[in-house]
This record gives C-alpha cells, structure tokens and sequence, in this order.
C-alpha cells in the first residue's frame, strides 16, 4: 500500500473515525501522486481508498493508481452521489473533513448528501503529517531546485544594465520552463535598486543600474513539489556599505540554519537570525518571518516567526530566508531551504551565497 495512504488510515483509525474525504488540491495530490483541480480521495479505515474523478482525469488517475493502488471511479452524475454510495457501502458514519479549506457551499452539499453522517473535523493534523517529509518527497523538491538553480545560473549571464525587472523576470520564467519545471512555485521575484526595499514586490519596466542590488526570489515544481530560493546580486559594484549589509544578512543566515534542528521551538528559530541583526541594530528593517514549511505548497506547516507556538520535528523542510529593507535604498535577502533528514540538517539549496558581483 502507498505510504501516504498508510498514514491516512492511522490517522483514521486514531480518530475513532470511519472515513476521511478529502478535496483539497495538495492533500489529494498526498494521496494520488498528481494534482486534479476537481475531484475527491475518500479513504476508509478498512483500508479502501478511492480517487472520485471527471472523465477530465479518469486516464491521467489511472496511470498514477498504478503506483498508489487508488481505486479509480469515474463518475456519471454527482460526485456526492457516488460518495454517498461508497459510505453506504463501507458502513463510514464517522468521516473527517477538511474543516480548514472545505468552503461552506461543499460542506452543506456533504452534509446533505450524507444526512446523518457525524462530520469530525480535520484540523491541521493532515498538514502536520505532510510536514515531515518522506526521502522520495525531498527527492522530488531537489530536482525542482535544481531546475530553478539551473535556471538562476543562466539567467545571471543576462542581468546587466539597462535590462529591465519584466524583461528579466519573463525570462527566467522562461528558462525554468525549458529546463524541465513542471510550473512556478510562485510569481518570480525580481526587483532592483530601491525596489529591493519591498519585500514581496512585483517586477515593474525599472531598468538595472551600475551599483544596483538586484535581489531574485524564485521557485520551480516537479510532480507538484515546490522549490524556493532568494539570491541578491550586485551589478558592476557594491559600496563598502552594501558588502557590510549583505555579509551581516548572510550572518544572521546561517544562525537560523544552525538553530533549525528537532526539538526547537519555531520561534527560537527566528530569534537566532534575529539576534544577530539586531546586535547591529538592523532587526527593525527585518519585517517579516523568517521561514515558512515548503512542499506540496509553497507554504505549508511550521512558520519560523516570533508567533509561532510549534517546535520542529524530524522530517520537516523550511525555508531560512532573513533579510534586510532600507526604503528608498535597498534591500536583501538570502533564502535557502533546508530539511531535518534522518541523518541530520540538510541544505537543498546549492548555489553560492557569498556575494556575487556581476
């Protein structure tokens, strides 16, 4: 049996529940190894597991149940009527759903459909199951890196005055398509000179400039798993101002990375990043967490931010991504993402982060 299957029962079974119905994208995608944008896993504590699909999918299902042994139903009316007929016929009273993403509209037709039924609600005990990644999940997330470092590389030849943020942008959206991504993580990232200031800004027809930072936060996906990376750069050259700023980033960098370990709080996580800018009284330019869980999502599980009430554990993957924002001047960011393995802490991300002038 697939091992995501596996873990779905346990979780089942600890629930004193019968059933559990799912119909979110990236939890089915946990189930069925791809990602239907419609559709239902319905899995039972007996150990049947169906993937309720359109025609749209019923051959892409069938080819991925090869390798998750889902039983694949086409349906021919209403996907609550072959739902409702599956939970007659497994005797499913109890069934947990997905109370955090399910709208009210599904919810009430569920209901309906299966009248009498007890609905338990799903939580995030799904989410933290997702957390801790499995060694064929982290394979999948290091060719999406590798796509989207591939891609960096190429692009860097091309970054030089008088290119534009869109123009570069749209290219490297191009790149990371023909080196094999399966689609972008997120909207690329790529900003220069004042613009680096805006933590999450979009690329406008601002052109580089000799002494700019050029800061690149960008992603690729391969079989629905995502990358997540931030590099800045400089063109032509860096002030002596900018070198201190970018080697006290990539400090406050790698003390997140060494304090992300099982057994540590989220929140001490950040601090340990936090510590290290705010000695140089540069904490208040840092406005935002410090990393986020990284997977089927682009943001899933654990946060590392001063909020945070979790504690990491072995198998989760987050991203370690401190930066500095200085309005109307510049900013930086370094990002890498790393996963507690069985065999300690590992870095996905391999491209260089001493400082590149271009």
């Amino acid at each position: 049996m697939y091992i995501n299957i596996e873990k779905a029962i346990k979780l089942i079974k600890e629930s004193s529940a019968d059933a559990l119905i799912l119909s979110n994208e990236a939890n089915m995608h946990y189930m069925c190894a791809f990602s239907p944008s419609e559709g239902y896993v319905l899995i039972f504590k007996d150990g049947s597991a169906y993937h309720i699909v359109d025609s749209r999918y019923t051959e892409t299902a069938q080819k991925h149940a090869e390798k998750t042994k889902l039983s694949v139903i086409e349906i021919n009316t209403l996907f609550t009527d072959e739902i409702k007929r599956l939970c007659e016929k497994h005797s499913a009273k109890r069934i947990i759903f997905e109370n955090e993403s399910i709208s009210l509209k599904r919810y009430n037709t569920l209901k309906t459909a299966l009248e009498g039924a007890e609905f338990i609600e799903l939580g995030d005990r799904l989410m933290r199951i997702r957390n801790r990644k499995e060694p064929f999940e982290i394979e999948l997330m290091k060719k999406a890196n590798a796509i989207a470092e591939k891609s960096f590389l190429e692009l860097l030849n091309h970054v030089k005055p008088g290119k534009s943020e869109k123009e570069l942008a749209s290219y490297f959206d191009y790149l990371m398509a023909k080196n094999g991504s399966y689609g972008l993580s997120f909207d690329t990232i790529l900003l220069t000179g004042k613009n680096t200031s805006m933590p999450h800004g979009v690329p406008s027809d601002d052109k580089i400039k000799n002494g700019d930072f050029v800061l690149f936060d960008f992603g690729a996906t391969y079989e629905g798993y995502h990358s997540d990376m931030t590099r800045t750069v400089a063109v032509g050259n860096a002030t002596d101002v900018m070198k201190e700023m970018y080697a006290l980033v990539l400090k406050a960098q790698i003390a997140g990375i060494r304090a992300f370990n099982a057994g540590v709080k989220c929140a001490d996580v950040y601090k340990a990043s936090y510590d290290v800018l705010n000695e140089k009284d540069m904490a208040q330019y840092f406005r935002h967490g410090l990393g986020h869980g990284v997977g089927l999502e682009i943001h899933e599980g654990f946060n590392a931010s001063p909020r945070s009430e979790d504690t990491y554990e072995d198998g989760n993957c987050t991203s370690i991504e401190p930066g500095i924002y200085l309005p109307d001047k510049f900013g930086i960011r370094i990002e890498d993402v790393l996963w507690l393995s069985p065999r300690g802490r590992e870095n996905l991300s391999k491209v260089t982060k001493e400082l590149i002038i271009l």
